[in-house]
């Protein structure tokens, strides 16, 4: 009975091309995400009733169907208090595809494309990814990542297409101005660096990152694919 079902949803979903849009089984994705090739969103079908809800997070064949074709090696989970900043990170020599998505609370999730032949180079393109709207977010290799804690508490997750290499890690300055990312509610004024000291959000909570990622350098001096 559930496989007919499927086939069933599956038979009946519709393909959009409108807009870079593919209707794929229980997914939508939006592939080019701010017109940067590569970047996609994905949004579940949601099945809920009076008793809760459920839905797939992750459907292999609808991935392909939608011609997004990964493997995934590695699964992980953060979690991460309000003001917290991760990133902008990547893997130098094993790149890593990421698909995130935040299970509890609110992030904005913001990838920069560090491919030097590409037309979006030094481009970037952020989204609100919350528990509510169920969005996921797919960066593949070749971009910097990071998020910015909107909610008291987020829970993220990603699935990876390479492991995690401590020793590879490259990061970019969160506030290079010649990136320019527009991170929500935050306030203060850069200093030539990317530390997190003098800013926070619009109701006061100050900005946390790491040691590390207070020490990034901006796009002209990092590593690029």
């Amino acid at each position: 009975m559930r496989n007919r079902l499927r086939e069933f949803l599956i038979a009946a979903s519709r393909q959009s091309r409108s807009g870079m849009e593919y209707n794929m089984g229980q997914i939508q994705v939006e592939k080019n995400a701010g017109g940067i090739e590569g970047l996609c969103v994905i949004t579940p079908t949601v099945h809920g009733d009076s008793r809760g809800y459920f839905m797939e997070t992750y459907n292999q064949k609808d991935m392909e169907e939608a011609g997004l074709h990964m493997d995934f090696v590695q699964d992980n989970q953060s979690s991460s208090t309000k003001g917290v900043l991760r990133g902008l990170h990547f893997q130098k020599q094993f790149p890593q595809g990421k698909l995130v998505r935040a299970i509890r609370g609110s992030v904005f999730d913001v990838a920069v494309d560090l491919r030097k032949d590409s037309e979006t180079y030094g481009k970037w393109y952020g989204i609100e990814l919350t528990e509510e709207n169920k969005k996921q977010f797919y960066i593949p290799e070749g971009f910097a990542h990071g998020f910015l804690v909107l909610s008291e508490i987020a829970e993220f997750c990603y699935k990876c297409t390479d492991f995690y290499h401590p020793g590879d890690e490259g990061g970019l300055a969160w506030n290079d101005p010649e990136i320019g990312v527009e991170w929500p509610q935050l306030v203060g004024e850069y200093k030539g660096n990317a530390s997190a000291e003098g800013y926070h959000l619009e109701d006061g909570t100050a900005l946390n990152l790491s040691d590390k990622d207070q020490l990034w350098v901006g796009l002209k001096d990092t590593f690029h694919f």
